[in-house]
């Protein structure tokens, strides 16, 4: 499938929404490049005028992209070697994700820090020291641009000299809130701005929760910074144990209610969080952190034949791939979905994989 076509996939009603993203995904799965925009129209909308919409969808593609280049936004194709590969692997990766800033940092090891808009002083300087610890251990922090923790992460990540994401609820173009311009322009500079909706996408409060997935998807881990109860930043710690990912909490004042949905996790078995070597800890590397030792890509993993490890015709979950190829999970699952392309794992269903024989 070209770009035209992936970025008109992106246009279709509702297909940037997990379903129709994670249909999209499972037929990429089934045939591959073999897809087209037609099929993914037919598999969504089995009653669709198909030829109608492809072309109307198309033609919006088209402007989008053209939007993109004069806004400086890159579209990045779900099999380009820049997009997230943990966000690649989870079940309903967008098939397009815009980006505005520094795209190379979208590969690198991430962790989230999300939490209340409304935020205490407490938590605000919580969320800023760690986000520069973690960028001093050279991890890539995740957030979105709210008010509240989620830009104190931001600039705690910014005035360590790290590399920070933000995960838009609108197009890379329109900024919100509006405040955030000129923090939005340093992430730019240092890092990037990402999003599931094209340029000019307005700010609309259905895109928020859904964007969530996407914050976590792209992490190894989220960190919940002062959550109430009815905090989104909970939807993002759901999508994150959905997808597999690790979630931990800051705990705070039992007084008030606003960390509820915070110690709420931790009751639940989220670890306590108080420094980023917590953080480095529980996914297994040393408190030097990504910056202490060689990274192993997963193209690099493939030719150490990890997957010789495994017997061809048995099913696995991650947890039981893991444990057989003695390497962590975190390391593990960015590579499923290039192992899969490359025809030599299949998924069987129900989170399981089985391992292709060698022809």
């Amino acid at each position: 499938m070209d770009l035209l076509s992936a970025v008109a996939v992106s246009t279709l009603p509702a297909i940037a929404r997990p379903r129709a993203a994670a249909m999209f995904k499972a037929l990429w799965e089934s045939i591959g490049h073999e897809t087209t925009l037609e099929h993914v129209i037919a598999a969504c909308s089995p009653s669709a005028l198909v030829d109608t919409v492809a072309a109307a969808a198309r033609q919006e593609a088209a402007l989008l992209l053209d939007r993109a280049v004069a806004a400086r936004i890159e579209a990045i194709r779900w099999d380009d070697e820049r997009y997230p590969p943990m966000l690649r692997a989870i079940i309903d990766p967008p098939p397009v994700l815009w980006a505005a800033g520094s795209l190379d940092v979208l590969i690198r090891p991430a962790v989230a820090i999300v939490g209340s808009r409304a935020a205490t002083p407490y938590a605000l300087e919580v969320a800023g020291r760690l986000a520069g610890e973690l960028a001093d251990r050279g991890v890539l922090v995740v957030s979105g641009l709210a008010r509240g923790v989620d830009g104190a992460a931001h600039r705690g990540c910014l005035a360590a000299a790290g590399a920070t994401v933000a995960v838009l609820g609108s197009g890379p173009d329109i900024i919100y809130p509006r405040e955030h311009q000129p923090l939005a322009a340093s992430i730019c500079s240092h890092g990037a701005l990402v999003s599931e909706l094209g340029p000019g996408a307005p700010p609309l409060p259905e895109h928020f929760p859904l964007r969530n997935r996407l914050i976590s998807g792209i992490s190894l881990a989220v960190v919940v910074v002062e959550a109430s109860e009815r905090s989104g930043s909970l939807i993002t710690a759901r999508c994150a144990l959905e997808q597999g990912r690790d979630v931990l909490a800051v705990p705070g004042s039992v007084l008030g209610g606003r960390n509820r949905g915070s110690h709420a996790l931790l009751k639940d078995g989220a670890k306590v969080v108080e420094t980023a070597d917590d953080i480095l800890q529980d996914l297994g590397w040393s408190a030097g952190g990504v910056s202490a030792g060689p990274q192993i890509s997963s193209k690099q993993l493939d030719q150490r034949n990890l997957l010789d490890r495994l017997t061809p015709g048995e099913t696995y979950d991650v947890d039981e791939m893991s444990a057989t190829v003695e390497l962590p999970g975190s390391m593990l699952l960015p590579c499923l979905t290039d192992w899969e392309m490359q025809g030599r794992l299949k998924k069987v269903g129900a989170g399981r994989y089985t391992v292709v024989p060698r022809k």
